[in-house]
């Protein structure tokens, strides 16, 4: 059975708003499955569609096998939600932020495993409203995480969070798919997609524009590949940049970076140089997610624009725990 699987679904707003446009998904049981696109593409309005918060102008959604519009309490039942920009406004602590979440499912789980699963073992009893953005980001997560979900829907799960948060969050994903939960994975942080999603779909003016794994997708767009070879000569350049399918050739002594344009270019490289010469060793990297992304959405909107913190200011990295920069497209 299909965790989630979206016929036809259509969802129009006023007489010309057409925020989704007739897609079809199917998703796994146990599958980690990213889901990106540009500011406006349509992601919000799917998984809100998704999980009967709006209805759909046409089409059928079913998660387990059940209807989301005829039964949508049975499939909240086995669903946790992490939605982007949750907030906590109420004078609570962590500890009982969690204890109504897991009250108001009727669960069973410790709150102490939750927060320490999460990084808030030492801050349970800090008033959530005194939290940074990474640790009520965090909270929400444990929240979600409540009563072992059969599906958890994670809308900019990393949002706030320093490397190491990011790195947490990706070591219980990976946990919780590797023991049959289903992970529906929407972000703009391109890099966290790559390392914990079996498949990605990319959403583009309303419509699905292309569902496969990463590696299906450098295949069938065969965006720019690269190939580094330390020879034991050095090479010659200009008869690189002839060989069918080579973009660009950057030389450094007997190191030789080859930017092509589909992966099968890789080969030719490598018989070229072998028979002119010793190729001591092969470095190759694919098409990034990044390129395919900008090819799949045109650019996107908003290229690589930091986002904004909400307070008029720009965020350098999109966390407020610290940590390194991370690629980004922008939501």
């Amino acid at each position: 059975m299909a965790a989630i699987e979206i016929e036809g679904v259509r969802k129009r707003f006023g007489a010309d708003a057409v925020a989704v446009d007739g897609i079809d998904l199917t998703v796994a049981e146990g599958e980690v499955f990213g889901f990106l696109g540009p500011n406006g593409a349509g992601k919000s309005t799917t998984i809100n569609l998704m999980l009967d918060f709006i209805r759909p102008t046409a089409g059928r959604i079913e998660v387990f096998g059940t209807d989301v519009q005829a039964d949508p309490l049975a499939v909240r039942e086995r669903v946790g939600v992490l939605p982007e920009g949750y907030g906590f406004d109420e004078p609570l602590l962590g500890r009982e932020y969690l204890e109504w979440a897991i009250e108001t499912k009727d669960a069973t789980d410790d709150p102490d495993a939750l927060l320490d699963l999460v990084g808030l073992a030492e801050d349970a009893d800090r008033y959530a409203t005194e939290y940074s953005k990474g640790m009520q980001q965090r909270l929400a997560f444990a929240m979600a995480l409540v009563d072992d979900p059969d599906l958890l829907v994670l809308d900019e799960p990393s949002t706030g969070l320093d490397p190491n948060g990011m790195q947490q969050m990706r070591d219980v994903v990976r946990d919780r798919a590797a023991n049959g939960t289903t992970v529906f994975f929407s972000s703009h942080i391109l890099s966290e997609v790559q390392a914990v999603c079996d498949r990605v779909g990319v959403m583009n003016d309303g419509e699905l524009v292309a569902v496969d794994t990463i590696e299906g997708l450098q295949r069938g767009l065969g965006g720019n590949a690269t190939i580094t070879l330390e020879c034991g000569d050095r090479p010659d350049a200009r008869a690189l940049e002839r060989v069918d399918g080579v973009v660009d050739v950057a030389l450094e002594d007997t190191t030789v970076d080859v930017t092509c344009a589909h992966p099968g270019a890789k080969a030719d490289v490598v018989t070229h140089l072998a028979g002119r010469t010793s190729v001591d060793d092969v470095r190759s990297e694919g098409a990034s997610l990044q390129s395919l992304f900008s090819e799949l959405t045109a650019g996107g909107r908003d290229g690589d624009a930091p986002e904004s913190t909400g307070d008029g200011t720009r965020a350098s990295d999109g966390t407020d725990e610290g940590g390194d920069a991370h690629a980004e497209v922008s939501r």
